[in-house]
């Protein structure tokens, strides 16, 4: 069993899918996030993953009137990331109702920030781990450090992180499957849960990912096949459950 995690990716509030991170490559979906959290939760799900894309460039919530109309809207769990670098910013959204805030590049560059989080709210950090050919991108994907995506996450390894987000970047929003065999590698290399993200284009997928529940794998993020319509989110969540 695996969770399923459907995205709604915010870019000048609107519902939006990039391609490789590109935020010159967005399809926009929707004009309206609440609504889109709504359908989600009317196809059962339990759980969302929201990203402030605008934030993640800019460092700081920039869609936060449209995360805040999502949490209302949606009665289930949800994941937030993008530009949440600072304890303000992790406590602010967790008192607004935000499940587990994913932190990314703020993991990289003040790891004791994310480790003194994760120590006093054990379960409601989740350390995104973004790759682009093995090693770690940060601030929104625009630059790529030389730090390998296990070394980084097993920075986090003993603190009560919640999960690891791993996302194949040169993948993402382009339907090519996900990379399943690094999401894999990268579980056997950490004590820590590890969701899937990035490409995922079908069932497939999540057949695939949900055999290697038992490698660690948690859960995995679906967006552009779900808008598209390549895959449906019941179907993907009674396979998931089953």
């Amino acid at each position: 069993m695996i969770t399923i995690y459907p995205a709604i990716d915010l870019k000048d509030g609107k519902v939006v899918r990039l391609a490789e991170g590109d935020m010159d490559r967005a399809t926009i979906y929707g004009d309206d996030p609440a609504a889109q959290a709504e359908s989600f939760a009317k196809d059962g799900a339990d759980w969302l993953h929201v990203v402030d894309l605008d934030g993640a460039f800019a460092g700081g919530a920039v869609n936060g009137a449209a995360v805040e109309g999502i949490v209302q809207a949606f009665p289930g769990k949800v994941q937030l990331g993008g530009g949440i670098r600072d304890r303000k910013a992790i406590d602010g959204w967790l008192a607004r109702g935000v499940e587990r805030v994913v932190i990314g590049t703020a993991a990289l560059e003040q790891p004791e920030l994310v480790r003194e989080a994760a120590r006093n709210l054990p379960g409601r950090i989740v350390v995104a781990v973004d790759a682009r050919d093995g090693m770690v991108a940060t601030k929104g994907w625009a630059e790529v450090s030389d730090v390998p995506i296990a070394d980084l996450a097993n920075r986090f390894a003993d603190v009560g992180v919640a999960a690891v987000l791993f996302t194949d970047v040169g993948r993402d929003g382009l339907l090519k499957g996900c990379n399943v065999r690094a999401t894999v590698q990268l579980a056997r290399h950490t004590p820590l849960p590890v969701i899937a993200s990035g490409g995922v284009a079908g069932l497939a997928d999540i057949e695939e990912l949900a055999r290697a529940a038992s490698e660690g794998i948690e859960g995995v993020i679906v967006g552009r096949a779900l808008y598209d319509g390549r895959l449906t989110l019941p179907t993907a969540l009674r396979f998931a459950r089953s």
